[in-house]
């Protein structure tokens, strides 16, 4: 079966991209089509932690098309279980045609398009739209040593009562972490490690202005104006409610690295030690892009170079929602349709 495209990932910006290749006239299951590994709606918002909350209010973290729907629960953000509701209403209402527990191995290249092999068959596309994000390849720095407790990833922490009583040592100096280190420091003694001073935004800053920036940013550079750094010197910490909360209790304070594990917790640089049952790892993502190995197109830091959203070496291929490598806050719910219809626009 050969197509006109192929969308490699259901989540945010896999939906946002098929919203616009449908838009542009093409027929989704005829056209195009959008493989999913995941059995469930949703993308990596299905798999985070039930209390994480978006940065913005719904009007800012919706698709092209279709607003989220308030949240009128409480008076914060939305919970990432609104959010998955949301994606998966999205793909019903658009008709988007989502091919689910389907798990792409390789992309190749063929004479006259490229090849996708998946574990349903093979399809053949004039182009692919890698989508696949970052979630499922979470990133832990390597120590000297060992440690015997437990250890976690962002990925896989769930709620903090599973901590209650322990000594937790949390890593990682993003929002991810200091959302984390807020729930956790409720029920359990914990140390917090960041590589620099936290910096946190003012409280007024939220994924609304934050995306304000960003287009401003992005606007400047296609005019070709002095690049400004975006939100860099405002801060890397949006200031949700309960990371204010932890602020009020004074717990907002971290340490530098520590230089290796011992079995009961780790070494600091001056030589002390300090003990831990539980070390949990917010270091961050790796782009999930071992179904494009084949291809042979990264660079020396493990990227695949683009011009955009679009390949340099294979320009069938488009990458979107790895970060702003791949198009200005592709990796948002807002962000990801600002990417997405110049993408299409380019095909």
């Amino acid at each position: 079966m050969t197509l006109r495209a192929v969308v490699i990932g259901g989540g945010q910006a896999g939906l946002a991209t098929g919203f616009y290749l449908r838009r542009s006239g093409l027929v989704p299951g005829e056209d195009f089509v959008i493989l999913d590994a995941a059995a469930e709606p949703g993308g990596a918002w299905a798999r985070m932690w039930p209390t994480l909350r978006t940065f913005s209010p719904t009007q800012y973290s919706s698709l092209p098309g279709w607003m989220m729907p308030p949240w009128t629960s409480d008076s914060g953000y939305p919970l990432a279980s609104h959010v998955v509701d949301y994606l998966t209403r999205y793909e019903e209402r658009y008709q988007l045609d989502v091919r689910r527990s389907v798990a792409v191995g390789s992309v190749r290249r063929g004479v006259e398009h490229l090849v996708v092999h998946s574990d349903n068959g093979e399809l053949r596309a004039e182009y692919v739209i890698s989508a696949t994000g970052t979630w499922s390849r979470p990133f832990i720095p390597r120590y000297p040593g060992s440690f015997a407790g437990q250890q976690l990833h962002t990925a896989g922490y769930r709620r903090a009562a599973d901590f209650a009583g322990q000594r937790v040592l949390i890593v990682g100096g993003g929002n991810s972490a200091a959302q984390i280190l807020a729930e956790v420091s409720l029920v359990a003694a914990t140390t917090w490690v960041t590589m620099r001073s936290p910096r946190f935004l003012p409280d007024e800053v939220d994924g609304r202005a934050l995306f304000e920036i960003a287009t401003r940013r992005h606007q400047a550079r296609q005019r070709g104006e002095t690049d400004a750094g975006g939100v860099a010197g405002l801060g890397d910490i949006v200031m949700v409610a309960s990371v204010r909360e932890a602020r009020d209790r004074d717990v907002l304070h971290a340490r530098r690295p520590f230089t290796r594990l011992v079995d009961h917790g780790v070494r600091w640089a001056d030589g002390t030690e300090s003990a831990f049952e539980t070390i949990i790892w917010c270091t961050g993502f790796r782009p999930a892009l071992g179904h494009l190995a084949g291809l042979g197109l990264r660079g020396p830091d493990g990227l695949i170079p683009t011009d955009g959203t679009q390949s340099i070496k294979e320009p069938r291929l488009h990458l979107i929602g790895y970060g702003d490598w791949t198009g200005p806050a592709s990796a948002t719910l807002i962000g990801a349709g600002r990417t997405a219809r110049d993408l299409v626009r380019g095909l």
